[in-house]
Parts: C-alpha cells; sequence; structure tokens
C-alpha cells in the first residue's frame, strides 16, 4: 500500500528541482522548514535513499538483512552500538531506566549519529537505512515530551536543533518503508529476543509508538513525511515476512518509480 496521492509528490518533487530550496510544510509546534536540494546534474548517476521503519522489533533488522547482499545497495543499520557504549556509558540503558534525566542526552546523541547516516558518502546506487533523523525526531522526542519524561525546554532544544539540520544540510529520503506492526506482536518479540536494555520496556511504550508513527506515516496530521510511504504489513511470521520483502523487492528498490506512479 503506497500512501500519499503520488501526483501531490510528484509536484513537490518537481518544485524541489526548481531554483532555492524546497519548502516543508509546518509541524504542529515547528516552523517553516527547508532542505537544499539534491544534486541532479546527471539523473542516470542519481543514488537513492530508502528508510526501513517502524516500532521496536517490528522486523526492521530482517528486512535490512534480507537486502543487504544485493548488488549496488549499502545497508546502514542503526547505530545501536554507539548508543551502547558512549566511551564506556550505555545512554541506551540509562534513558530506559531513567527517561527523565537521560532523555535529552541519549536523543541528542541519535540525532548526531543518524545525522552521520545521512551525511556520509553515499557508495553505492541505492542505501537502505534503518530509521532516520525524521523519526528520531517525530517519534521518539515526541514520545518523550507528549508522555512528560522531557521538559519542554530540552524538547524545544531538540527542535531548534532539528530545525536547523532541515534548513541547512540534505537529509532528504526517497522512499520510506514502514513495518506496520502492532504494539502486542512487537512485545512478544522482545521477550524473545532478550536484549539487555530491552527487558524494561512495556507494552504501553511500544503502543504509544505504535501511535505516532500511525499519526506521521498513515493519518499525516503529525509532522511532515519526507517521502512517499510504502507500508507491509509485518504481524507475520519471519517465512512469511521474507515472501513480502520479495514481493516488494522491486517499488523498495526503485523509488523513483513510486514517485512517477509506474
Amino acid at each position: 500500500m503506497l500512501l500519499r496521492p503520488l501526483r501531490t509528490w510528484g509536484a513537490r518533487a518537481a518544485r524541489r528541482q526548481g531554483p532555492g530550496s524546497p519548502a516543508w510544510s509546518s509541524g504542529p509546534r515547528g516552523a517553516p522548514r527547508r532542505a537544499p536540494p539534491r544534486d541532479r546534474e546527471n539523473e542516470k548517476e542519481k543514488k537513492s535513499v530508502i528508510c526501513v521503519e517502524g516500532n521496536i522489533a517490528s522486523g526492521k533488522t530482517t528486512c535490512l538483512e534480507f537486502f543487504s547482499n544485493t548488488t549496488d545497495i549499502e545497508v546502514l543499520q542503526e547505530p545501536v552500538p554507539k548508543w551502547r557504549n558512549v566511551r564506556g556509558h550505555s545512554l541506551l540503558g540509562l534513558m530506559y531506566r531513567d527517561a527523565c534525566r537521560w532523555g535529552l542526552t541519549l536523543q541528542t546523541y541519535v540525532q548526531l549519529t543518524m545525522l552521520d547516516h545521512h551525511t556520509r558518502p553515499q557508495t553505492s546506487p541505492v542505501r537502505l537505512m534503518e530509521r532516520s533523523i525524521h523519526s528520531a525526531r517525530y517519534i521518539f522526542v515526541e514520545n518523550l515530551y507528549r508522555s512528560g519524561k522531557m521538559p519542554e525546554v530540552d524538547y524545544v532544544v531538540l527542535a531548534e536543533w532539528f530545525d536547523w539540520i532541515l534548513k541547512n544540510i540534505d537529509v532528504s529520503v526517497d522512499l520510506i518503508v514502514y513495518l506496520r506492526t502492532a504494539p502486542e506482536t512487537c512485545y512478544q518479540r522482545l521477550q524473545m529476543r532478550c536484549r539487555e536494555e530491552e527487558t524494561v520496556i512495556p507494552l504501553e511504550y511500544l503502543d504509544a509508538i505504535h501511535h505516532l508513527y500511525e499519526e506521521w506515516l498513515i493519518k499525516g496530521n503529525l509532522f511532515p513525511v519526507a517521502a512517499p510511504v510504502l507500508v507491509i504489513e509485518a504481524d507475520h511470521d519471519m517465512r512469511k515476512m521474507l515472501e513480502l520483502f520479495q514481493q516488494n523487492r522491486d517499488r523498495i528498490l526503485t523509488p523513483e518509480n513510486q514517485k512517477h506512479g509506474s
């Protein structure tokens, strides 16, 4: 299921190719946002960026691993090892145990490491990323703020940094693959994989993250969506998910077709 009218997206994409920077619509609390256009001097050599989005344990790593051996694709997994060890400190573990104290600290570092992923030189025609700087801001920072675990001043500082990044650095995306998974399914998978930091994650947290993803990528009324959205229902077992990835291979790896409705 490909969300957002493709003609509307095509019109926006056309405007992005014109003089100047593209205008983004404002979020509920944000100012109008702009980002530098991609270099399109040679469309034949254009490189695509696809972000795989979804809740914790929605199957993002499985998706990336499925495509990792494909020719001309580079895969960037979420930099979780960095979040687990910042010169000996596990910011991820600290945040899960005391979000009020460590939420800003972790999300500042998440924003930095995701920005590194977006801006590092692309070595292949297609880059497949696990999540993005957009979901870091629109999902996880937003959840901390809405849940009362991040003071407004911390939220505003992160929002200001994010808005500056959008205005001054190219973090554009060509396609978002949303692995839509029920919170209960994610919770069951968490219990099975037993990662240390995740043992303290309650179902309520997964439910909150799910609803924010739905607001952002399905309803489209939370924040601007950075690209067309391909929704893959991901409550299935491993075998079925691999079949779905195969069925959607061309749609995922050729996002230009999605923009032009082919």
